[in-house]
Order: C-alpha cells, then sequence, then structure tokens
C-alpha cells in the first residue's frame, strides 16, 4: 500500500511538472504573440536606447520620438524658417520659401541651392511633399502662436508623413523659452540660451520702460500699407503686436484681420483717426506720400512725421509676425520715445543683426537700413 502510495505521489508530481512547464510555456507564447505589447514594448523600448532615441514634449504636451542627436531640419512655413535661420541654419535641409538677394547677403549664398518646400499649416498648404521626403529630414519644426486645432493637425501631418513633427510656442513677450525649448530640442543648448537670454532682456527693457509712460502720453499712431497707403494694421491683431504693446494704435475697427495685408480703410477715416504719427511698410506709399494733395490733410503727413519700417531681411514689425517683431519691439520705442532709453536705434540695431543673424552690419548698410526710420532730429 505505501508503495502504491509512493508511486502515485511520483506520477502526481510528474503531472504537476509537465503542466507547470505547459504553463510557462503557454505564458512564453502568449507574450510573443497574442499578448505582444509588453514584449514588444520592451524590445522596442531597447532597439529605440540602441538607436539613440529620446521622447521630446513639445509646447503642446505633444510627445515625440526623436533622434538624440538631430542633425537634419525642416521648416513647417515661413515663420519656423524664420526662427530656424537664427538658431540652427547649418542644420536645414531646404526652405519654405527662396531667400532674396538682400537675405542671401546676411545667411550666406549657399542657401540659394536649397531646395524649397513651401508651407503647411499656414493661410495655404503648398508643402511639397514628395521634395520633404527625399531631403529626408529628422524632425519638421512648427513655430508660432498655438492656434485651436494644431494639435490635431499636427499629429495628422506627422502621420502623413512619417517624420516626427514638432511645435515650438514663439510668442513676443516669451522668444525667451521658445529658444531654450530650441536649444534642449537640437542639443544646442548654448545657442539657445544665448538668444534666450538675449531676447527676455530685450523685451524686458521695453516692458520696463513703457511702464514709465503712462497710456495717455504714448503717442497716437497708425501703422499703414499697401500700394495706395489705405490698409491698416488694426489694434489687437496679431500683426500689431509691437504697436499695442508701445503705442496708441488709433486702427480700431469691428472685425480685425490677422492678415498680414491688414484691413482695408478709407482716406476719411485716416483723417478721423487723425493719429500723430504714420508708420508705412516698404513698397507702401512713403517716397511719394508727402507730394500728394489728397494726404495733406492728415496732420501726420503734413507735418512730416512719417517713417517707413526697415524690411531686410524682413518687415520689422509684421509680415509674418515671428522673431523679426524682435527688432521692431526695440526700434519703434526708441522711434517715439527716444529719451526714455540709454541706447540708440542704431545700437540695438547692430547688436540685434550681431545675435540672431551673425553679421555685422557696416556703417553704410546701417545707414542705409535705417533710412526713413530714424528720429526727425537724427535723419
Amino acid at each position: 500500500m505505501l508503495l502504491a502510495k509512493k508511486k502515485m505521489g511520483k506520477v502526481a508530481a510528474l503531472l504537476c511538472a509537465a503542466l507547470l512547464c505547459l504553463g510557462l510555456a503557454g505564458l512564453a507564447g502568449c507574450s510573443g504573440s497574442g499578448g505582444a505589447s509588453s514584449g514588444a514594448a520592451a524590445g522596442s523600448s531597447a532597439a529605440s536606447q540602441e538607436a539613440g532615441m529620446r521622447t521630446f514634449t513639445d509646447s503642446l504636451g505633444r510627445e515625440v520620438q526623436l533622434p538624440t542627436d538631430i542633425e537634419r531640419i525642416c521648416p513647417s512655413g515661413h515663420t519656423a524658417q524664420q526662427v530656424l535661420l537664427t538658431m540652427a541654419p547649418d542644420k536645414m535641409v531646404g526652405l519654405s520659401q527662396a531667400l532674396t538677394d538682400d537675405q542671401l547677403k546676411i545667411f550666406g549664398d549657399k542657401f540659394a541651392d536649397y531646395p524649397v518646400f513651401g508651407a503647411v499649416l499656414g493661410a495655404t498648404d503648398d508643402l511639397n511633399r514628395e521634395a520633404v521626403a527625399a531631403a529626408d529630414p529628422q524632425v519638421i519644426i512648427d513655430t508660432g502662436e498655438a492656434k485651436k486645432g494644431a494639435e490635431e493637425d499636427l499629429n495628422a501631418l506627422q502621420e502623413q508623413l512619417g517624420i516626427p513633427v514638432v511645435f515650438i510656442e514663439a510668442k513676443l513677450s516669451d522668444y525667451g523659452a521658445a529658444y531654450k525649448n530650441l536649444g534642449e530640442l537640437l542639443n544646442m543648448q548654448q545657442r539657445g540660451n544665448e538668444l534666450s537670454q538675449y531676447c527676455s532682456n530685450a523685451y524686458s527693457i521695453v516692458a520696463d520702460t513703457m511702464e514709465t509712460i503712462p497710456e495717455a502720453e504714448r503717442v497716437h499712431m497708425a501703422y499703414l500699407l499697401g500700394e495706395n497707403g489705405l490698409n491698416a494694421i488694426a489694434k489687437t491683431s496679431f500683426q500689431g503686436q509691437v504697436i499695442d504693446m508701445v503705442a496708441d494704435n488709433v486702427v480700431v475697427v469691428d472685425d480685425v484681420s490677422g492678415k498680414g495685408n491688414g484691413n482695408e480703410i478709407s482716406l476719411e477715416q485716416i483723417a478721423l483717426w487723425d493719429p500723430e504719427l504714420i508708420m508705412f511698410q516698404k513698397g507702401s506709399i512713403y517716397d511719394t506720400v508727402g507730394d500728394d494733395p489728397a494726404w495733406q490733410g492728415i496732420a501726420a503727413i503734413a507735418d512730416g512725421n512719417y517713417y517707413e519700417v526697415p524690411n531686410d531681411p524682413w518687415c520689422w514689425m509684421n509680415n509674418p509676425p515671428t522673431v523679426n517683431q524682435l527688432m521692431g519691439m526695440q526700434w519703434l520705442p526708441r522711434l517715439l520715445y527716444p529719451d526714455a532709453f540709454d541706447d540708440s536705434i542704431e545700437d540695438v540695431t547692430k547688436a540685434y543683426y550681431s545675435t540672431m543673424y551673425g553679421y555685422d552690419l557696416s556703417d553704410a548698410e546701417l545707414a542705409d537700413l535705417l533710412q526713413g526710420a530714424l528720429p526727425n532730429a537724427a535723419a
């Protein structure tokens, strides 16, 4: 009887061992097929580490898988192009729009041969997706205002192209944060910190100075553009951030346009607004308005209190509203309130071009750039 019990015990032990082996094999089988998530995730994580991948959280809170070392970048459009040309021009594999001869002088003739991709996510989508794919960027970078629906748009573009897409918020009040984020994204912390500190300092100087100038004492002005000068950048528009920060923008309309050509207006309306000072965008009527009898009823024109916004390498005030506005933000208040600042328009212009573009303006270039943009007493 005892022997029988021992035999039965051995059989039971063997059966338990066999079942345990089968169970372990089944579990292993599940991990490798139907339950592949944990095994695949571990394998993917290991593969990512081996391939030098990392997770980057962009300004929309999107987690994007990126290479640790990024050497090839692509702008999503014109605003991103401007920002990237200040931050990492040598990493760009193409442009959203071709550079002019004046712009090539600043950024280098090599960009004349770069492919032009067009832009996406802006007013028009003319991005040449095949050309982008051929250039093989490691990431597409979008910058600017965090608009409604941006997360969905970026995710869709990323899925469509099979290329990581990252958004970096860049706004006039906080370009310091934008460049810090770009430094982290591109592993260019030194350059990112340099530009971040410059932008934050420039903004703080203007913001602190404007706090000493009461609203009632700020210059009443209008910013006009278009071939006949009858388009205007309205108060509260994204294009008019600089004006609203440092002046009293008299262009108050019901339906504010966010476009670069602003709102259409009439000469009669300008007369009613009666601005003390008028700025004209390059290409408008600055050169001829003083001799036009129709405009002599406008006090700012009759008194010669009108100026032209510098436009090299881009318009300092807007169009597109991106990092170029940082130069306009430093120029305009020094034009309007020269006694409120310790430095001159010439000083800040040279510093901006040197820091942001790595370009040292000659005295002749500076004089040409600022023609029509200096206080009358200094012109």
